[in-house]
């Protein structure tokens, strides 16, 4: 990594420090993925909290700040942690999110206990060991940047080597057992990956705020693809993107890394959520105004031919008692048909042109088809298992289905529809 981070324009500290948090967000969205998609998204929580301990005992036992010592003893830690979970929800007695908090507490109560026990301890190389807390990426040094990247790596080939498996097993275990493959190995794999994106990323963005990193690039994600290879490359760029955006950021504002790479993610989550192609809020919303304001103005067209074949053409006033909407939907209706050119007036009175007659006799049939399917279409004998569109029944069932549907309401009995 070293000559990536002197091409980098930046101060040697800052560069590390970057490029460290490009990897985090790579790993820790890429396997975190597999948390999220199982909804196991706490057990990342718990193992990112459990890892305190784990850092804290190695150094008791090496009494040196050592990355890959102290990383070795959060990599077990978070084993422990993992093993425990399972062996508590195993019993039976407790459903797996109170095994998950119980283990999540206990760790990190005894990594709070440790810690303080080693600040009161004669030895100046415990201070800064607090910082695993929220994380100290300024800390990060070239080789620890090299050994992230190497499990980073690492994992990665896992995921692509094993990709079929882990994707069986993540969406449907029961069919993977009985295809012959070793659901719990792999399930067991998959906690592995998380305390790999754990030990990753803890020394950056701390035990407290690990999981924001394993959670918010698949929620990211997800928004945007449905297919999981595709979105386990998305976490990664997501990942990487937030990143180093909260690295750059941070350094140009002198703030903490680590909190600043979490806001940056929540922002990101946060607008993926909102505004997302089909799964955002907003637009959803926008769709669900735009449906309304079609239906409000098909039911206008509709009760205006209705009225022009009762008597004389109606005012606007007139309309909407007659079809029991309110005057200013009714107004917004018009004003939209007047638009297209499907209204003409006399006076205040509403008249439909040519080409609202042609929009709002199309509209009727395609209800009259659609009241008909509802009514006769068990009886027809399709080749296939085609459901309709309840917009335009003609366009998905073809003109030929149709006719025998007409054919069968006519004759009233089964044999029409053969």
């Amino acid at each position: 990594m070293g000559r990536l981070i002197d091409l980098l324009p930046l101060s040697y500290t800052n560069a590390v420090v970057l490029v460290g948090a490009v990897v985090l967000g790579v790993t820790a969205g890429v396997l975190g993925a597999f948390a999220v998609l199982r909804e196991r998204s706490l057990i990342g929580d718990a193992l990112s909290h459990a890892a305190l301990p784990g850092v804290a005992i190695a150094f008791l036992f090496t009494g040196a700040k050592d990355a890959t010592s102290l990383g070795a003893g959060a990599a077990i830690a978070c084993v422990a942690a993992a093993v425990l979970i399972v062996l508590i929800e195993r019993t039976g007695r407790l459903r797996p999110d109170a095994a998950i908090g119980a283990v999540l507490a206990g760790f990190f109560s005894l990594g709070i206990v440790l810690l303080t026990y080693l600040a009161n301890f004669n030895n100046a190389n415990q201070a800064g060991l607090d910082q695993y807390l929220f994380g100290q990426a300024a800390g990060l040094l070239e080789r620890d940047v090299n050994v992230m990247a190497a499990l980073c790596a690492a994992s990665l080939l896992a995921v692509a080597v094993a990709f079929r498996p882990l994707k069986t097993t993540l969406f449907d275990p029961q069919f993977a057992a009985s295809a012959g493959l070793p659901v719990r190995t792999i399930e067991l794999a998959m906690t592995a990956m998380l305390v790999v994106a754990v030990v990753v990323g803890i020394r950056t963005v701390g035990a407290i705020l690990m999981v924001a990193l394993l959670v918010v690039p698949t929620v990211t994600a997800r928004q945007l693809a449905d297919r999981l290879g595709v979105v386990l490359v998305l976490a990664g760029v997501v990942g990487a993107a937030v990143g180093g955006a909260g690295a750059l950021v941070s350094q140009s504002a002198e703030l903490p890394t680590g909190p600043v790479i979490v806001l940056c993610g929540f922002g990101v989550a946060t607008a993926a959520v909102l505004l997302a192609p089909r799964r955002g809020v907003l637009w959803l919303a926008r769709r669900r105004l735009a449906d309304r304001r079609r239906r409000l103005v098909e039911g206008v067209l509709v009760d205006l031919e209705t009225a022009l074949h009762a008597g004389p053409p109606p005012t606007a006033r007139e309309l909407a008692l007659a079809g029991g909407r309110p005057p200013r939907a009714v107004a917004r209706a018009l004003r939209h048909l007047d638009r297209a050119g499907m209204l003409t007036r006399d006076g205040d009175r509403v008249l439909l042109s040519e080409t609202g007659a042609a929009a709002a006799h199309a509209l009727l049939e395609r209800r009259e088809l659609w009241s008909l399917w509802l009514e006769h279409g068990w009886r027809l004998a399709l080749p296939d298992a085609r459901e309709p569109d309840p917009t335009d029944v003609r366009a998905s069932l073809g003109d030929d289905v149709v006719e025998r549907l007409r054919a069968l309401a006519v004759a009233g009995g089964p044999e029409a529809g053969r």
